[in-house]
């Protein structure tokens, strides 16, 4: 997990990646090892190896001369000696390759299968699950004498500094005497000497009234400290302190379920993780939503399931909700001019992968694109299914 908020690839990175148009684009994908066994037998590395030599023969069917491929992929020869590159890695890892830019290298939190593909532009698809179902969300750590609110996603979390918008403990917003207002004594002694406590149940109802002045004023400072308003904000904290934050909240997205115990004493990974588990199924909904409306709007005009429609509505913007069967590339032509749309049965010099077109041109105009499980796709046998706009 990063530990701070930032995306791993972000969008405008992506899309520049999107716009790249150069003979002999090269994208390779590979996992990587985190486990040191695997490590020292240095299994990425051969991965790498070998799809440095299957880049060569495709190079090598492409015409260019073997001193010319030899010094085009020297810079990713050159990362099989860079041992921090294999020795602290993430799950997967992508190299980008064109004559005008050079070599491009992302770790990501995505486990590839090793993939190897040259082209006239970049193979994207396997980046696109970081930009959907990733999720923005606030977490709050709260407690009387702590506060801390993060930025979170799916990839990490960054530190707000709410303190500089809220009171960090509750000292600071009811006064340093309120310990003493929960044990107050009569001045006169009893028989053993000791002070007589009364006020049962006062120092119960005035803590409490102290907290509820406290959340609220850690309420204010959230709201000064999000900007999008819209983002679901979820606590950690115990839970009775949740209970009563949720009366004095204001925060119309405060999420009803919390991460118990003190937030204090964890590890903030770990913490990061338990939100994100806590969070997932909230930001998966779009998907389950998407594929009920097609199940709906089945045998109607606004579905298909039909290669060449589906490719045709990808380039024009047609396309909302792209279904892409995993693992599946189909490889062909579009003719722009005809909208004539070829398919072939292997991937040749001449031809492009029409899956990773169709879905980069639905991300493209604003649309979403998921990769499903062959038993998940809304039409079982095609390996592309689409939910048009309009």
């Amino acid at each position: 997990m990063h530990t701070s908020e930032t995306h791993p690839l972000p969008k405008e990175i992506f899309e520049s990646l999107m716009e790249k148009r150069a003979l002999h684009c090269i994208s390779i994908y590979l996992p990587m090892d985190k486990k040191g066994k695997e490590q020292n037998m240095h299994l990425a590395q051969a991965s790498l190896k070998q799809s440095i030599n299957k880049v060569k023969v495709t190079l090598t069917e492409h015409q260019m001369h073997k001193d010319e491929i030899a010094n085009y992929l020297k810079p990713v020869v050159q990362l099989l000696d860079q041992v921090e590159l294999w020795r602290n890695p993430s799950e997967g890892l992508v190299i980008f390759l064109d004559p005008e830019e050079g070599m491009r290298l992302y770790q990501v939190p995505i486990a590839f299968k090793a993939k190897t593909y040259v082209s006239s532009r970049f193979y994207l698809n396997p980046l696109l699950a970081l930009y959907h179902n990733n999720g923005r969300y606030y977490l709050l750590e709260l407690s009387q004498d702590y506060i801390r609110l993060y930025k979170a996603s799916r990839y990490g979390f960054k530190d707000m500094n709410i303190e500089d918008f809220a009171p960090n403990r509750l000292e600071e917003a009811v006064g340093f005497d309120y310990k003493p207002k929960m044990l107050q004594f009569r001045s006169g002694q009893n028989v053993h000497g000791a002070g007589v406590f009364h006020g049962h149940g006062e120092g119960k109802d005035d803590h409490r009234k102290e907290l509820l002045t406290f959340f609220k004023a850690v309420d204010q400072g959230v709201k000064k400290a999000i900007s999008d308003k819209s983002a679901p904000l979820v606590l950690a904290c115990v839970d009775y302190l949740f209970d009563l934050y949720k009366q004095a909240s204001t925060y119309t997205e405060l999420y009803q379920e919390n991460i118990g115990g003190d937030p204090e004493f964890k590890v903030k990974t770990s913490l990061h993780q338990a939100s994100w588990d806590l969070m997932e199924p909230h930001f998966a909904k779009p998907l389950a939503e998407k594929l009920t409306q097609f199940k709906e709007l089945y045998h109607t005009q606004k579905t298909s399931y039909e290669i060449d429609e589906i490719i045709n509505a990808a380039l024009n913007g047609k396309v909302d909700t792209l279904f892409i069967e995993n693992d599946i590339d189909l490889f062909g032509i579009y003719d722009i001019e005809s909208n004539k749309v070829t398919i072939d049965d292997q991937q040749e010099t001449y031809n492009t992968s029409l899956t990773n077109l169709a879905a980069l041109e639905t991300f493209r105009q604003g649309g979403q694109a998921y990769f499903l499980n062959s038993e998940e796709m809304p039409v079982t046998g095609s390996s592309m299914n689409a939910l048009f706009r309009f």
